[in-house]
């Protein structure tokens, strides 16, 4: 009956409210909560099927203005997983390999609408450290060497202050630097000196020369796509491992793609930093600063997780000395959590191996490690790479891995510096 209302921001009232709502089941007991979602209710709804790390997958069934931020927060919620921020939906292009982390802003059906239908692309949902860093550690993002502002800019400018000219509409530090650029039609590979301006990215024709009659027209990025390769020299016969490239909107296939390829990390890093900057702007600003604000009008105020109204009265409780305590500050309550979780898989580690048959005391400094998240038992040197890169080259992120060469030592890689490092653990 909602759906032939003239307005459908209008719901229908019942006649006689209900005095016990605690007593009855859930509205919204289906795949989203109700609350999660835009006013209108009678809005066209479409199934999309998001994977997660281990390649299983959820469908759900979403509005078509739904946002990727929206999304991730629904599976948070419907996962009971811990939201820190980090969590991104990431687009998948598997015939190309090519992947992007979606803007939380980004719509995903838009997003959707630029696949072409034979191909098998993919949305995860995982973790993305590397984010919103910029913004906190800007230093690591933008070396000097790469980078010069306006002349009218007299004065040294502090790296905060870079981040205010990329995000001002009047000024703007350019960016440049030598990238390797794949020839249009053909599989070479040719070095040039680009530069990366308010208008557009370009490269220069004679050398490192920036006169107006030396620079050519390389792409603008209002109607492309950013992304990184994920195949490495596999697929594109890149001279590097750091290639990432710009597909246009509705693109019919490869051969629309303007591939480029830089020669470290840090360098691919700067310029892909300072092209999400140039395309967004204060959108991203806004995202980082309000990360549960979408489309949607998702907030901490209004979310209801979908159980009983008398559930929702549960608060964080301290039961750790002599006199109970409610624990007010949401910092200490998220530590807490995730201390409650560790404590819970370690009790469960202890309780049974992986045979469901009980672990002996003498054995569990042995085994303990296998019941954490960031284990990753026997995976090459090139797997965990890719999986830190892909959660994001942020100072800490690591993960501990069983050694190929050795048997009975590990391996600790780790991102610092833009880098990913390994050393060799052995038990002693």
């Amino acid at each position: 009956n909602r759906s032939k209302k003239k307005d459908d921001n209008i719901l229908e009232i019942p006649s006689i409210p209900n005095p016990f709502p605690e007593l009855c089941c859930s509205p919204f007991a289906s795949v989203l909560s109700a609350s999660l979602l835009p006013k209108a209710t009678s809005r066209k709804k479409q199934v999309i099927k998001v994977y997660s790390e281990d390649d299983t997958s959820k469908a759900l069934e979403v509005p078509s203005d739904i946002t990727a931020r929206d999304v991730c927060q629904l599976l948070i919620l419907k996962n009971h997983y811990i939201d820190d921020h980090s969590w991104t939906l990431f687009e998948q292009l598997t015939h190309t390999g090519l992947g992007r982390a979606i803007e939380d802003h980004e719509l995903v059906m838009d997003v959707q609408s630029n696949w072409v239908m034979e191909e098998e692309n993919k949305l995860y949902f995982r973790k993305n450290y590397a984010k919103y860093e910029f913004f906190k550690n800007p230093l690591s993002f933008f070396p000097d060497h790469m980078i010069s502002f306006p002349s009218e800019t007299n004065t040294a400018v502090s790296h905060s202050g870079i981040l205010q000219m990329f995000l001002s509409s009047s000024t703007y530090p350019e960016i440049h630097g030598y990238l390797h650029a794949k020839e249009q039609g053909k599989k070479s590979w040719k070095k040039l000196y680009f530069l990366l301006r308010r208008s557009g990215l370009y490269f220069s024709t004679k050398g490192t020369s920036k006169e107006p009659r030396h620079l050519q027209f390389f792409c603008e990025f209002s109607n492309s796509d950013m992304y990184m390769s994920l195949t490495g020299k596999k697929i594109s016969g890149a001279p590097t491992n750091y290639g990432f490239c710009f597909k246009p909107n509705k693109s019919g296939g490869s051969r629309d793609l303007k591939q480029l390829c830089a020669d470290d990390e840090q360098s691919r890093t700067c310029w892909m930093t300072a092209i999400r900057l140039l395309k967004y702007g204060m959108q991203l600003y806004q995202n980082y600063m309000q990360p549960y604000q979408g489309r949607s009008g998702c907030s901490p105020l209004n979310i209801t997780p979908m159980r009983s109204i008398s559930e929702n009265s549960l608060v964080a409780m301290d039961f750790s000395g002599h006199r109970s305590r409610i624990i007010e500050n949401p910092t200490e309550a998220l530590s807490v959590a995730v201390e409650e979780g560790l404590a819970w898989r370690r009790r469960g580690c202890l309780r049974l191996n992986s045979h469901g048959s009980p672990i002996a005391v003498s054995n569990m400094g042995m085994s303990i490690h296998k019941s954490q998240s960031w284990f990753h038992h026997k995976i090459s040197r090139e797997e965990a790479q890719r999986l830190i890169l892909q959660h994001g080259l942020v100072d800490g992120v690591f993960l501990v891995r069983d050694s190929q060469s050795n048997p009975k030592t590990f391996v600790l890689s780790l991102s610092h510096g833009l880098k990913i490092k390994h050393f060799q653990i052995v038990p002693v």
